[in-house]
C-alpha cells in the first residue's frame, strides 16, 4: 500500500519551551489543499531508545518493576533506555540489559520500531529480542535496584491482566515477541 499524501509545507518554526530533555516547537503548516494549521510537537534531544525483551530460556521472559515519575507508580515492563552518543541500537540494547537485568545477550534480534505518540513527539524506540543470556552486570543510572520478574511467555494473558503492566510499548513488545517466538518454533 503506497502513501499518496503530500507532506504539508512547514512555513515557520519556533521553539516555545525547553527543558533538559525536550524542546517544544511550534510549527506553522500549509497542507496541499491550502489549509493552514499551527501544531506543537516535542523534539527529543536523544538518538532514540531501545526496549529489550530478554528470554531467560525458550519460554521465560524477564521484566523489571521500576518507579515511573509520569504516573508516580511502580510499573512492570521490559528493560529500556536511551541510545548513547556513538552507540548503535544493538549495543545500547545489550548495555541496558546488563545495567537493568544483570544479563548480556549473545543473540539480539531486531523485532520492530515503534513510535511514541507520533502526532506530538518525534521519538522512536527499537524493540529487540535478547536470547542466549549470560550473567553480566553493569552499573546503571537508576536511583534504586530494580525488581526482576520472570514470566512464562505462554502465560502472557495473565501478564496483560496485571494492574501494573500497562505501558503500551511493553505490551506491544510482548505481543510482537510472542508472535515471533510462536512462528519460529513451528
Amino acid at each position: 500500500m503506497s502513501n499518496s499524501f503530500t507532506l504539508p509545507e512547514i512555513t515557520q518554526r519556533k521553539q516555545v519551551a525547553k527543558s533538559r530533555l525536550f524542546a517544544i516547537e511550534q510549527i506553522d503548516l500549509t497542507f496541499s489543499n491550502g489549509v493552514k494549521r499551527e501544531y506543537e510537537r516535542m523534539q527529543g534531544y536523544g538518538r532514540g531508545a531501545v526496549l529489550i525483551v530478554p528470554m531467560l530460556d525458550h519460554e521465560t521472559v524477564l521484566l523489571v518493576r521500576e518507579y515511573c515519575a509520569g504516573t508516580h507508580t511502580y510499573e512492570l515492563g521490559f528493560p529500556k533506555g536511551l541510545i548513547d552518543e556513538g552507540e548503535s541500537a544493538e549495543h545500547a540494547a545489550n548495555r541496558e540489559l546488563k545495567e537493568e537485568v544483570g544479563y548480556g545477550a549473545s543473540k539480539l534480534t531486531h523485532v520492530h520500531r515503534v513510535a511514541t505518540a507520533p502526532a506530538f513527539f518525534s521519538a522512536s524506540m527499537e524493540i529487540f529480542l535478547a536470547e542466549n543470556l549470560y550473567a553480566e552486570k553493569l552499573p546503571g543510572d537508576e536511583p534504586e535496584e530494580l525488581e526482576i520478574v520472570s514470566w512464562k511467555l505462554a502465560d502472557y494473558q495473565s501478564l496483560l491482566a496485571q494492574p501494573d503492566f500497562n505501558e503500551a510499548r511493553s505490551i506491544a513488545a510482548l505481543m510482537l515477541v510472542r508472535d515471533l517466538v510462536k512462528n519460529t518454533s513451528k
